[in-house]
């Protein structure tokens, strides 16, 4: 079977044999340029050796012989140009010169082209490839089975496409993840690290969701499957990698441009220096001419551009998405860094968007475990996200039999009836509506609130908990230039100001509709462009969908995001890292510099040289550096692009809030780092 992983070339599609075999030198490009260059150097040692003995016309046959093995495809490639119509390709220009170098009698040199042409060509495709690879490496992790639980409670190997969601898969040891569920039995721990960047392999146990294509490791695990493979995590990255290619920046579309125009300028030029001195010079020749031309015409080749930018940007996002960033085309991977504005959701993105019990309230008579109890019955059968946090605070067995009537009215709570007792749970509002006795008039807060037949017993305090290097995240990106943060959300003020203040986002629009936050961006792109830069918005919920389309780059959250935010969204950061978004800044950044470079040196040596090789100071061999030379040199530099500086900082410990073990049932806070950030709403709104 051959494994055609990696595309853009012929080495990257080889059987394990054909790669260990004489059958990978023919497979890789290198044979011809190989062949060709020991019957070089066969004619040289003949032509150019006293010792030997004279061989009439060996040296030039054998010159002549190279030329034809080195060229043949360049020159079947010129010839195929010329049938479609384009004229002016890189192949046309160089058989266009060996051609001439071969008609004015300059053998060596007309040989030599073509040699090393080819090898640098060889050598560049290495270099697409290797590129090419460091994405496609995401694919590999496709995982080719997936052992399905039958009706009978054996087991089948099937092709994880014919799973349906609902159905349960093991996962042996080793094994790939074949599709996105959540553990049903069995615990372990699971390499992420195609999927997120995160080389430490995450700790797993039953409740937990897994990914497609990670990695299990010691322990066995029984998956019941959340969402068929062809909408799975790692289905979403390959489509998201395989469409970024088509997406260029401004900067590659600029040189395709320039490639346009620039070439049959140079070419016209070429036969302007071949004909017009020896027609108005006294005593011009025309084979000097010829021959300047046609240095002047292997000079002006665009290649060192033409490759090396679009490969930067391959090289750029590859090493984007090695790291857990997907960034869907190299039009945005330029835009990173210019960003000058960041705009912030909060639910799923500056906090982790899960609600957990921070403070229990009784009243006095009515202890703290008493009235967790009371809630987690009253909660017992709601699948409402705040009811699954008071039960995971309670943490003991629930007595479902002591629960005789259970009624949830949506928007406010529910009303219950646990060992014979009628038990409200729900908004403060909810309380006032049934008459509670005892009920607070006012509340600041996200709480569940209690009432036990009649009377007000407390309230249980929820919040969410900063997610890990929020705070580092906007550090960064200050210090990365942007000029100006916010947070937009659809919560309520007071729980909006302590999450901007706990990660030092300076502005707050709160409480605002999806198309309120539209309308706080129009105003946040035109502040963007009077900085001179652009807009990013970062959020995860299907409400920040259209937030992330109007944004100059929208940022999606990849594990917490849902379907709709990944779908618009420009930049994909997988395991919901917030520093990873300066990281992405960072390798934009770091692309653009190595892009710059190689344009400033190779515009730079290629006018040198066609000065020189205009008035006659420049042979084929330099003519070979300022093409094949610059060329293979710019690649050189653009291959620092697949391992882009790393940025320094790591989350500090104060972006970790405890999350267990730290439930106050007195009516404190434990810890201060834990603030609570709350909405003002009542629980159940």
């Amino acid at each position: 079977m051959k494994n055609c992983s990696c595309a853009g070339g012929n080495a990257g599609c080889l059987t394990p044999a054909e790669r260990s075999g004489p059958a990978a030198l023919l497979k890789s490009g290198a044979a011809m340029p190989a062949a060709a260059g020991v019957l070089y150097l066969l004619a040289f040692l003949v032509r150019f050796l006293p010792a030997l003995p004279p061989v009439p016309f060996a040296g030039e046959a054998l010159f002549i012989l190279s030329f034809i093995v080195a060229g043949a495809g360049t020159l079947h490639e010129a010839l195929r140009d010329l049938w479609r119509g384009r004229l002016l390709q890189e192949s046309f220009l160089i058989s266009l010169a060996g051609l001439g170098a071969l008609a004015i009698g300059e053998l060596p040199e007309a040989a030599a082209l073509m040699i090393l042409f080819n090898l640098g060509e060889f050598l560049e495709s290495g270099a697409v490839n290797r590129s090419r690879r460091s994405i496609a490496a995401l694919m590999e992790t496709k995982p080719d089975y997936a052992n399905l639980v039958t009706a009978a409670g054996g087991e089948k190997r099937v092709n994880p496409e014919a799973v349906q969601p609902g159905e349960e898969i093991i996962v042996r040891p080793g094994e790939k993840i074949a599709l996105d569920g959540a553990v049903v039995a069995g615990s372990s721990r699971v390499n992420n690290a195609a999927l997120t960047g995160e080389a430490e392999p995450l700790r797993v146990k039953v409740g937990d969701p897994v990914l497609a294509g990670a990695i299990n490791g010691p322990g066995l695990l029984r998956i019941r499957v959340s969402r068929p493979f062809g909408r799975s995590s790692l289905a979403r990255i390959y489509e998201l990698v395989r469409e970024s290619a088509a997406r260029k920046a401004p900067t590659e579309r600029f040189i395709t441009t320039f490639a346009r125009y620039y070439t049959p300028a140079v070419v016209a030029g070429a036969l302007l220096l071949a004909i017009i001195p020896p027609l108005v010079l006294p005593g011009a020749a025309f084979g000097p001419w010829l021959y300047r031309a046609l240095v002047f015409l292997v000079i002006s080749c665009p290649c060192a551009l033409v490759i090396s930018i679009p490969l930067a940007y391959l090289g750029g996002i590859g090493a984007a998405s090695r790291e857990g960033i997907l960034v869907k085309g190299s039009n945005f991977l330029e835009a990173l860094r210019q960003v000058k504005v960041v705009a912030f959701d909060k639910t799923g993105t500056v906090t982790d968007g899960f609600y957990r019990v921070k403070e229990i309230l009784p009243v006095p008579g009515m202890s703290a475990p008493r009235l967790l109890y009371w809630a987690a019955h009253a909660e017992a059968y709601s699948t409402h996200p705040l009811a699954r946090s008071i039960r995971e605070a309670y943490g003991g067995e629930l007595q479902r039999a002591a629960i005789s009537a259970y009624e949830e009215i949506e928007g406010f709570g529910i009303r219950a009836t646990v060992e014979g007792k009628k038990v409200l749970a729900g908004s403060l509002r909810f309380l006032q509506q049934e008459g509670i006795a005892g009920a607070p008039k006012n509340f600041s807060g996200k709480a569940v609130h209690l009432a036990l037949e009649g009377r007000y017993i407390g309230a249980l305090m929820l919040a969410e908990s900063l997610r890990p290097g929020a705070a580092l995240a906007v550090r960064q990106l200050k210090g990365q230039g942007v000029k100006r943060t916010a947070l937009l959300t659809g919560d309520q003020g007071s729980a909006a100001e302590k999450a901007a203040d706990a990660v030092g986002i300076e502005s707050v629009y709160s409480s605002l509709l999806p198309e309120e936050k539209v309308a706080h961006l129009e105003e946040l792109l035109k502040e963007a462009r009077s900085l001179g830069g652009k807009l990013a918005y970062v959020g995860d919920g299907i409400n920040d969908a259209p937030a992330l389309s109007r944004a100059d780059i929208g940022i999606a959250m990849g594990g917490a995001g849902s379907d709709a935010a990944i779908e618009v969204a420009d930049v994909v950061i997988m395991d919901d890292a917030l520093p990873k978004i300066a990281r992405a800044a960072g390798i934009g950044a770091f692309t653009h510099s190595i892009v710059r470079q190689n344009i400033i040196f190779a515009l730079a040596v290629k006018a040198f040289f066609l000065a020189a090789g205009a008035f006659g100071a420049a042979s084929i061999w330099g003519a070979l550096f300022a093409d094949l030379g610059v060329t293979l040199l710019a690649i050189a530099n653009t291959a620092r692009t697949f391992w882009p500086r790393r940025q320094e900082g790591r989350p500090s410990p104060e972006n970790y809030l405890p999350l267990e073990g730290n439930i106050n049932q007195t009516g404190g806070v434990l810890d201060d780092r834990a603030a609570l950030l709350c909405s003002d709403d009542a629980a159940g709104d």
